[in-house]
């Protein structure tokens, strides 16, 4: 029997491909499947379920291709209805795989239809649980995204988690492998640990919410802090649960090398958004008038979702040369299909052509230091945790997620400073603020990280 863990770090999340006596099962697979189909031909293996624990919310899942280029069935818990045809996984159903077994565990909490798969291996063993978003490593999934509106809440949902996490995954055995959808960096939780495997003895120890006295403080420590989910989370949901367009003709589509004349015209006279893939420091030295940066070397997709919101908008890109295909694939993942082309060339080709350009006052944190007064105006768009671990005097604690929020706050003739972690979050807010007419900032090369190497880290609070 063969068990691999699949996992896209881009999304912090893991997917898994099981296998014996030349069957096997893929669950909770990439909108590009590609990838295993090779997997299955390298191994001379027939696919036979694909398994999906829930309706996924944070990236579209690739059931729908996979099923229609292999023939396998695919496998919803119980009360799914999709608005496809699968094998309802009803509480305690076994699934078969070559001389392994799959028992489905209906554990509804994070949505109403999350299941999580016990693997009972080829001796009869229980050996490992795909847990979904049911149970995290040092975590478990957020109760807040199947919210129905007074007729399901929140604590309802974290009232359900409790139960199944007591009733079903806590009398399983310590030995027991759990292999959880997502790893830290996921919006689908709020305290994962970095590590993607782990036993469920150990988490039954470190998990704080495993170890809550009783059901009251369990739904009250998993409610407490969830910050809102971002709004692309909604129509992935949709997605997954209606159906798609095949990725072969969202990646065919996309991949439209467009001159500069044809990428102009349709900027100009189509509703299209400019999204610019290039690095942060290449961004600030030039780029498309009103360009969004969001880096492809980077959370590129979940970015992507939170900042754009709309799976609808169109899209030109503008990328570094040969990677248009992964960009047009990661922005896939979370359901952006609607890529009208890309800048044949890149940014060279556009400032060939003499087009107008626009760059980011980006400074290093030396001259940032040597600027700095107690009156100065800091924004620090990282996260809570982040600021409040240490900060520059007086910094305004902004967060990215909700630059929509606080961006009016901002006087657009006050000169501020803005600065993330290292760069790549403040140089998307700087990207969205000139393409709001805001000009009068700084931007700061390194973020915090940078800052604390100079004489004001002997001033930031800690």
């Amino acid at each position: 029997m063969k068990v691999e863990q699949i996992y896209t770090g881009c999304l912090a999340q893991g997917a898994y491909y099981i296998e014996s006596e030349g069957e096997a099962a893929i669950i909770d697979p990439l909108r590009e499947v590609q990838p295993y189909l090779d997997k299955l031909q390298q191994e001379g293996a027939q696919l036979k379920y694909i398994f999906e624990t829930h309706f996924h919310a944070d990236f579209v899942s690739g059931h729908l291709d996979l099923s229609k280029k292999t023939g396998a069935p695919i496998v919803y818990g119980e009360g799914a209805q999709p608005d496809f045809e699968i094998i309802e996984a009803t509480d305690g159903k076994i699934f078969e795989i070559g001389k392994a077994k799959i028992k489905a565990l209906h554990t509804p909490g994070h949505t109403l239809e999350s299941t999580t798969y016990l693997l009972i291996n080829e001796e009869g063993e229980q050996e490992a649980i795909f847990s979904g978003d049911t149970l995290f490593l040092g975590d478990v999934g957020r109760p807040d995204l199947a919210q129905k509106g007074n007729e399901i809440t929140q604590e309802d949902l974290a009232g359900m988690l409790y139960d199944s996490l007591m009733n079903k995954i806590m009398p399983l055995p310590d030995t027991i492998t759990v292999y959880p959808a997502h790893g830290a960096g996921s919006a689908c939780g709020k305290n994962m640990q970095k590590e993607t495997v782990d036993t469920l003895g150990n988490q039954k120890k470190t998990n704080y919410a495993l170890n809550q006295p009783d059901k009251e403080a369990f739904v009250k420590a998993v409610t407490d802090g969830l910050s809102l989910p971002p709004g692309y989370f909604a129509m992935n949901v949709a997605m997954n649960k209606k159906g798609y367009q095949s990725f072969d003709e969202v990646l065919k589509t996309g991949l439209n090398p467009l001159s500069v004349e044809e990428f102009e015209e349709l900027a100009n006279n189509t509703e299209a958004l400019i999204l610019d893939t290039r690095s942060a420091g290449d961004f600030s030295k030039g780029f498309i008038p009103q360009s969004i940066n969001i880096g492809l070397k980077g959370s590129f997709a979940p970015w992507v979702g939170a900042m754009i919101v709309d799976v609808n908008q169109p899209l030109l890109l503008v990328t570094d040369n040969g990677a248009e295909e992964e960009t047009i694939t990661r922005l896939s993942r979370v359901g952006f299909d609607h890529v009208l082309g890309y800048l044949k060339g890149g940014f060279a080709e556009w400032q060939k052509a003499g087009k107008e350009q626009d760059q980011v006052n980006r400074i290093s944190a030396k001259e940032f230091e040597e600027a700095y007064t107690p009156e100065s105006v800091v924004v620090d768009v990282r996260k809570e945790g982040e600021f409040n671990s240490g900060h520059v005097q007086g910094a305004k604690f902004y967060t990215l997620d909700e630059i929509n929020q606080w961006i009016n706050q901002l006087n657009p003739e006050e000169h501020f400073f803005i600065h993330c972690a290292g760069g790549y979050r403040s140089m998307i807010a700087a990207s969205i603020l000139q393409a709001r007419g805001y000009r009068n900032f700084s931007e700061i090369d390194g973020g915090y990280g940078k800052i604390k190497e100079t004489k004001l880290a002997q001033t930031l609070p800690i």
